[in-house]
């Protein structure tokens, strides 16, 4: 009767650690390009963190934000300033984690009943992080190639399908992201209307934010 016991005691224990392996490794996320992640947000802006709060929702709640925003580069239909950023308390529920009072952040995300949500799958960066090229694409490029298609290559041979698309190869050079192309081109569509990587120059001008 011992022994049943114990052995009961090894299957639960068993299983509540593979619920916790899972849990924990709930998070995933493709990779995706700046511009991909600029192209797909509700929300595009710039901004300090300078508090935050736990807010009581569901089994690991919602981290809220307290953001002081510089600078908005998308959003302007469904947000006019947004103060308060949440995201999953919980960093296995793709839940992000912003330093309060510290830096500047590129802030990416979703918009739900006036709400801005974001998380890990979304592109959230330190701003001094940012080459110059994310910032100018941030500022006005990305949105220049919104209607072309980022095709990622993960193994050779890779090739385009359609005049719209741009062969992204970071994933063979870099073992991953972030790449060369990631932080200095864009896919920008042409007058042709086929799309093409671009590189803008490399030395500052005034339409990036320093």
């Amino acid at each position: 009767m011992k022994s049943m016991y114990h052995q009961l005691l090894s299957l639960l224990f068993v299983l509540g650690s593979l619920q916790i392996n899972q849990l924990t490794e709930a998070c995933s996320c493709a990779l995706s390009h700046p511009q991909e992640a600029y192209c797909n947000s509700d929300i595009v802006i710039r901004a300090k963190v300078v508090g935050k709060k736990l807010l009581k929702d569901g089994p690991f709640g919602t981290m809220r934000y307290t953001i002081k925003q510089m600078k908005m580069y998308k959003g302007f239909e469904k947000v006019q300033h947004v103060q308060h950023i949440y995201t999953d308390a919980s960093e296995s529920l793709c839940g992000v984690k912003f330093d309060i009072n510290k830096y500047q952040y590129l802030i990416t995300g979703r918009v739900f009943d006036g709400k801005v949500y974001t998380g890990l799958c979304n592109f959230n960066e330190r701003w001094e992080r940012l080459s110059l090229a994310q910032k100018k694409g941030i500022n006005h490029r990305y949105q220049l190639g919104c209607n072309c298609r980022i095709k990622p290559c993960h193994y050779l041979p890779c090739f385009v399908t359609s005049k719209n698309e741009c062969l992204w190869t970071d994933m063979l050079s870099h073992f991953g992201y972030p790449g060369y192309q990631s932080r200095h081109y864009a896919c920008i569509q042409q007058k042709e209307g086929y799309c093409s990587w671009y590189r803008g120059m490399t030395t500052r001008d005034n339409t990036t934010d320093p």
